[in-house]
């Protein structure tokens, strides 16, 4: 590992003195500028290091920064001032998703701890169908829910109701699960949640569930078949499970004042939207405001710091690449940017797409949310599900037996095409936006774009 962190740094630093004579565009490689190729340098250490993410992280944002100070320089300007002004104009992002990453956890905890995941089990039938109802549930949980929680909670009662045997086809079934029913939800993923910081509306990637919800049949049945033949349900109609109405009521609350927050601040003050991050800071008001109610579990904040550090790293790398080089966004670059995630995180696709703009927020809502479900460190919730099932941490059982989940993302997202159409919004750097596919809709630039 070590060698490898040393490898990383002297690979991104190493073209500073090799090209030390080149403009101010800085070098390339077949015309793509070697920025993104230190980007993908990152990403691969993620994909090949789980367990070292967070140096990873640290050491690529480092490089890339001290790269482009030495001769490439940044959007706003040259130098120590160039760094100084891009993170003035990314601050607000970066600290309202390190409130929201923070404040979702506890209230995922909160969830947790209200016993409604107990009762799970008491609306599951028998059979096969039994294993397709409890992943519809993951999906229904993940939409008002983070979804690595909502993975963790059907993995929880998967353990209980198939007596501790539960297939990798299943695993990846209920992965998928969490990942599709996130993707049209602003509060149901961190790809959705970044869009809707950016100032893109929850509505424009609520169609995301025309390809989810397909998705969650088409890879749902195959996964509680094999489960049913490898371990049928056994259901647990347990009645001395009673539900902390507290704790319910927390996480209701904190749900409705982010959204009614980020809705008072677009609307009445979009002007000094991006002054502020008022979305996080209203998350955190609303969980101090209900300790009275029930104390949070803050002994989970220093793994979930953590974490969050390590997904700002990443978007950091992605908010330095020169996204004005980029292809013209399209339908076929959402498509790809699924298979993409499979292999490498999210979370930054996500940001240098919102970057870019150009986008259908809906279409790529699916594809990078549910796209990851394909392996299992392609999601936070595969990685996440997989410490709880370290067998499924094979990339040819993870592909052989969950074979139905990549047929789902490709079938769905057809299928969303072919019901909604692409709808990008205008693109930042290539005028005018691609042609639009399906029944005409009117393009309107999202706030903040």
């Amino acid at each position: 590992m070590k060698r490898f962190l040393f490898f990383l740094m002297v690979t991104i630093l190493a073209p500073a003195s090799a090209w030390a004579g080149a403009g101010s565009d800085g070098p390339a490689v077949a015309g793509i500028p070697l920025d993104f190729f230190l980007f993908a340098l990152v990403l691969l250490g993620v994909a090949l290091f789980h367990n070292n993410t967070l140096q990873v992280g640290l050491i690529g944002v480092t490089g890339i920064i001290i790269y482009k100070l030495i001769f490439t320089g940044f959007k706003h300007g040259t130098g120590i001032a160039g760094l100084t002004l891009h993170f003035q104009h990314e601050w607000v992002i970066l600290a309202n998703l390190l409130c929201l990453l923070m404040g979702f956890a506890l209230l995922s905890n909160h969830f947790e701890h209200s016993k409604i995941p107990d009762i799970l089990p008491r609306f599951l039938p028998d059979g096969w169908k039994g294993g397709f109802v409890l992943l519809a549930l993951v999906f229904f949980i993940s939409s008002f829910l983070d979804n690595i929680a909502a993975a963790l909670i059907g993995g929880a009662v998967a353990k209980i109701v198939f007596r501790g045997k539960v297939h990798i086809g299943y695993i990846a079934g209920i992965v998928a699960a969490s990942n599709a029913g996130g993707s049209g939800s602003v509060v149901g993923d961190t790809t959705t949640t970044m869009m809707w910081i950016a100032g893109i509306s929850p509505a424009a990637v609520i169609h995301a569930y025309a390809g989810a919800l397909f998705a969650l049949f088409i890879t749902g049945i195959p996964a509680a078949l094999q489960q049913d033949k490898l371990s049928p349900i056994q259901a647990n109609h347990s009645l001395n499970v009673k539900i902390d109405g507290a704790r319910v009521f927390i996480v209701a609350f904190i749900l409705i004042v982010a959204v009614a927050v980020n809705m008072v601040v677009n609307i009445k003050f979009n002007e000094i939207s991006d002054t502020f991050p008022f979305i996080g800071v209203g998350v955190w008001v609303a969980l101090l405001v209900t300790i009275p109610l029930r104390n949070p579990e803050w002994k989970i904040m220093p793994e979930t710091f953590k974490g969050s550090i390590f997904l700002l790293s990443l978007v950091v790398c992605a908010s330095l690449m020169p996204v004005e080089k980029l292809p013209v966004a399209s339908w076929q670059a959402a498509l790809s940017l699924g298979y993409v995630s499979a292999v490498f995180d999210n979370i930054p696709l996500t940001a240098l797409a919102i970057k870019q703009g150009g986008y259908d927020w809906g279409v790529l809502a699916y594809s990078v949310g549910f796209g990851g479900s394909m392996i299992w460190f392609g999601s936070s919730a595969g990685v996440a599900l997989s410490n709880t099932f370290p067998e499924a941490k094979s990339v040819g059982q993870w592909l052989r037996h969950g074979w139905h989940v990549t047929l789902a993302y490709t079938v769905g997202f057809f299928i969303m095409m072919s019901l909604v159409g692409w709808h990008p919004t205008e693109d930042r750097y290539h005028n005018p936006p691609p042609a639009q596919i399906g029944a005409p809709a009117t393009v309107t630039p999202q706030a903040g774009h």
